[in-house]
């Protein structure tokens, strides 16, 4: 889209007109940097408020979750493979970056399948792949599942972590806590699931949906119709990333992630245990699941002191509201995930809201 028409898009949401407040709320991580980074959230007209919601898949992960993972490292002496950004995710007594500095085999991995490949050239050693993430990130880790069965490789397994999103967002109206008109939903993950998976929302909570990229103009775009949709008590869910999204999502990529993973019960930082709205690995597949080859008993868990992080991800309040942010919660020392994550609000707010001057 050439720069015209953004600049008369801009227009538009600089100068459309509310006669009453509006709270509406992203779901995804990538949209919560975004806002930000494009300078789309400076020109949001008078009464509209943009509220951050349980969109980053590394700062809904309880610490128990974590917390596990580090007592296999500790006590299987395998080779912990995990996506960068939950190195420095603080968990109830340590974090993987202080691990790996005290000794466990911990490595950085770009993908499931980097990691595969780890066990494939060193079947001495024991393979555990952090699976966090939502339904973007599934198939991939599905795949590679599969590929390590078909390759005979039985010494991988992945730890299933990885959440689906539209129950998290029913749990949370159901709260009743805050107050949302409308949702800017995840592009990445709609285009795995499918605009129509969203339809319980307005259906059953009246509350108007629309699918957004990621590109300034998508999100100017998406802004525009859910104020309209809100506006004129339009209660569906509305695809402005067709160009990417259908309505189905992406079959094949749904029969992969089904193929391996069943819903299960997922822990979900700030919210509590929502009902079906994890991923398990299938009995078929259980040779793969970490929980299962490496049980563990990990200490108590225990929360950070201070750290808002939970009422943050339920919308109840904004990064600059928690006493740590800024100060003893920074990106070099972390108090709490949503600082740690690219995706996280706080390390969003930190970096484009001039905190970092």
């Amino acid at each position: 889209m050439n720069n015209e028409t953004v600049h008369k898009l801009a227009d538009a949401l600089r100068n459309h007109r509310l006669d009453a407040p509006m709270r509406i709320m992203e779901v995804c991580g990538t949209h919560t940097t975004e806002f930000f980074r494009s300078g789309v959230r400076d020109i949001f007209p008078a009464h509209l408020t943009l509220v951050d919601g349980p969109g980053c898949p590394v700062c809904v992960t309880a610490n128990a979750y974590l917390d596990t993972a580090i007592e296999i490292g500790r006590a299987h002496g395998v080779i912990i493979a995990t996506f960068g950004d939950m190195m420095k995710v603080p968990s109830s007594y340590s974090s993987l970056a202080e691990e790996k500095a005290t000794g466990m085999d911990v490595r950085v991995v770009y993908s499931p399948m980097d990691a595969l490949e780890i066990a494939r050239h060193d079947p001495a050693r024991e393979v555990v792949f952090v699976s966090v993430g939502f339904e973007t990130t599934a198939p991939t880790e599905a795949a590679t599942v599969i590929a390590a069965r078909d390759a005979g490789i039985r010494n991988f397994s992945i730890l299933p972590g990885n959440k689906l999103t539209v129950p998290a967002v029913e749990a949370l109206l159901s709260l009743g806590e805050v107050h949302i008109d409308g949702f800017i939903l995840p592009g990445h993950v709609s285009a795995i699931i499918g605009s129509e998976a969203w339809r319980p929302i307005p259906e059953r909570f009246g509350k108007p949906c629309v699918v957004a990229g990621f590109e300034t103009a998508d999100l100017i775009t998406g802004t525009l119709a859910l104020m309209k949709m809100i506006a004129s008590n339009d209660r569906t869910v509305a695809n402005e990333y067709a160009r990417v999204v259908r309505p189905g999502g992406n079959p094949t990529a749904l029969s992969m992630m089904r193929r391996v993973f069943e819903p299960d019960d997922a822990e979900w930082r700030g919210i509590g245990v929502i009902p079906g709205s994890g991923l398990a690995v299938r009995d078929e597949f259980s040779r793969y699941d970490g929980f299962k080859k490496f049980p563990v008993t990990p200490p108590p868990v225990k929360e950070h002191p201070g750290c808002r992080c939970g009422e943050l991800l339920r919308g109840l309040i904004a990064p600059t509201d928690c006493a740590l942010f800024g100060a003893a919660c920074r990106p070099e020392r972390p108090v709490g995930p949503c600082m740690v994550s690219t995706e996280g609000p706080c390390a969003a707010f930190y970096k484009y809201g001039g905190f970092d001057r």
